[in-house]
């Protein structure tokens, strides 16, 4: 047996449940980030094409995927990671920056509203939901600079009871937290050090010394854009250095391909919420 398959075989991947959202009306109409141009021919067809491959790997790994309904008009609504923070059965609803996202709000006010969580509210200040923080298993990690407004940090901390490290994102491609950064397990991530502030490098450097580093070519291809069950992390395919740095700590990595879905400024974490119970 090889060492490989041994620190696989003690990884966990324990059944999750993710909120997707087929892209039925995607397009590329406006541009509010630098990987939107409207003049760039897009399919939505290739696009559901490439959704319903990333659909059917989690179903494959035994994950329970629940669906929102996408309503025309928003063609962005297919990244439903933008819609809300969902931890310990606490659903904090995404306020948009843009006024092109602002009504996808009512959409997922209206499906959590339906469901068995114990609060449902929408956030007060810009908060662009999992874009923008991320669950470690412990504490929440808040992206701004782009897109959250800094001050939804505290909101997130006194609305969950988390503990919420606060990081600063400076390179535009990168405008969410999630394109430059992947949670792996509770204490492990991998990031790309160019997307964040000197200050915010410091954090992550004493918060997780021994998290995986990626590149600028891999964080180029949306690498970091991917997401973990603690033992598979499907990640574009393109990402090929953090597909062997994965294998060397043990996780599986499985490429996906959305490069459609890229020409909106979105891949494989975008596609997808967690739902927290």
């Amino acid at each position: 047996m090889q060492p490989e398959q041994t620190a696989q075989e003690q990884r966990k991947a324990p059944l999750r449940r993710y909120l997707m959202c087929r892209p039925t009306y995607f397009d590329v109409t406006y541009s509010i980030n630098p990987w939107m141009d409207p003049d760039r021919p897009t399919s939505a067809d290739t696009g559901l094409a490439q959704w319903k491959g990333l659909f059917d790997t989690f179903v494959g790994l035994g994950h329970d995927v629940q669906l929102i309904e996408p309503v025309p008009g928003l063609p962005d609504m297919v990244f439903s990671a933008n819609g809300a923070i969902v931890v310990d059965g606490k659903v904090l609803v995404a306020r948009f920056r843009h006024s092109q996202r602002r009504e996808e709000s009512e959409a997922y006010l209206e499906w959590f509203g339906h469901g068995a969580w114990t609060t449902v509210a929408q956030a007060e200040y810009v908060n662009e939901g999992e874009g923008d923080f991320l669950f470690t298993g412990r504490e929440i990690l808040a992206g701004t600079g782009f897109r959250t407004d800094s001050r939804a940090h505290d909101e997130v901390r006194e609305f969950f009871g988390r503990p919420v490290i606060s990081l600063t994102l400076v390179d535009p491609r990168f405008y969410h937290l999630d394109t430059a950064l992947a949670v792996l397990g509770e204490e492990e991530i991998m990031y790309y050090p160019g997307a964040f502030s000197p200050q915010s490098r410091v954090a992550l450097a004493e918060r997780f010394p021994d998290a995986i580093l990626a590149n600028e070519a891999d964080a180029a291809v949306f690498g970091l854009n991917a997401l973990s069950d603690g033992r598979n992390v499907v990640l574009p395919r393109g990402a090929t250095g953090l597909a062997v740095q994965l294998r060397e700590r043990g996780y599986l990595p499985i490429g996906s391909d959305l490069t459609e879905l890229l020409k909106a400024g979105g891949s494989v974490k975008c596609c997808t919420l967690e739902l927290r119970e």
